[in-house]
Formats: structure tokens, sequence, C-alpha cells
């Protein structure tokens, strides 16, 4: 059995029509252990508490693979956890907002302040949109280049949310039964 961290971004309150909702469903109903905890204040978002909220959550389990899919701001989270990043077997980094872009949006801007994008290693992949209006310059500029990251471009697919039409998923259920399947549009 796998183990799945789902880690929603901002303003999000785990609505049904997002995708990380119905992969969480689907996962679940494959027999998958699935965690997708509601982050602390999703409306107003300290680092602190989503740093401590990913350490709740984020625990190995006992037995089997663990999977963290992190979407938006989550991203964020996770580049900024460090050493207390959970110790996970695969990552996916989705649609993260660029550095300029959350620092402008007084309520995140502590997510991007400091952010070091000089570590490697982190064995992730990225998947981005072309024209995700939170990241303008792209992605793969931001994040998939200086993180020496594996990445998967999404065209027109926008912030990847249930706005731009990402509900339902096949590639990306595809990826989390089998991390050879590269993810693409829906």
């Amino acid at each position: 059995m796998t183990t799945y961290l789902i880690l929603h971004g901002y303003e999000n309150h785990r609505p049904p029509g997002h995708w990380q909702h119905w992969l969480a469903g689907e996962l679940r109903a494959r027999g998958h252990e699935v965690r997708y905890p509601q982050l602390p204040a999703p409306d107003a978002p300290v680092l602190g508490d989503w740093l401590a909220a990913l350490e709740e959550h984020g625990e190995r389990p006992a037995e089997g693979e663990f999977v963290i899919l992190a979407h938006s701001l989550s991203v964020l989270l996770w580049l900024r956890a460090g050493a207390r990043r959970p110790d996970a077997d695969r990552v996916l980094l989705v649609a993260p907002p660029s550095p300029s872009v959350t620092a402008s949006i007084p309520g995140i801007a502590a997510f991007a302040d400091g952010l070091d994008l000089a570590e490697t290693g982190l064995g992730a992949r990225l998947v981005y949109a072309d024209d995700d209006p939170y990241c303008p310059e792209g992605a793969d500029l931001h994040y998939g280049v200086p993180l020496g990251l594996d990445v998967d471009l999404v065209p027109g697919g926008a912030h990847l949310n249930p706005d731009s039409g990402y509900g339902e998923w096949a590639s990306l259920l595809e990826w989390c039964e089998d991390p050879a399947v590269r993810i693409k549009g829906r």
C-alpha cells in the first residue's frame, strides 16, 4: 500500500471540484492511505503554522511507499521546509506561484521571503502550465532549472485548478500508480 499526502494551496478549502479532492477519492477507492489535511487558515496562512501541519501529517508510514503531492502555495511550503521536510519516496510539485507573485500578495509574502532556490537533489517532479497567471515567467525558469527538477509541461493549463478545468485528471492518477507516466493535460 502507498500512502499519499496531498497539500493544497492558498485560499483552498478542499472543494469537491478540485483535482486534489477527486484524486484523494480515487486513491482511497484503490485501497491506498490518503492524508488530505485542511491546512490552517488557508485564507490567511502563516508559514510557521503550515510548517507545523506538514510535520504533523508528514510522518512516514511504517511500511510502503510515501508520496507527496503539493499544489500552488504548498510547493513553496515544501521548498521552505528544508530539514523539516518529510522523508518521501516521490514528490510532485504542481503549479507553484513565482516568488515575485507570492511576494506581491501580502497574505502569503512570507512564503517567498528568503526562499533558497540553490538547493539541489530534491528528487521531485514539477508539473506546470505555460500560461499560469501566478507564474507568468514559467515555473521551469523559477524552479525546474534552478532545482534540477524533472518537468512535465501542460500547455494551456493555467493554474491547474478547477477554474482551468482540473477536476478529474487521469494522467495524474496514472502517475500516482506508476511514476514512469508523464503527466499531461486532462
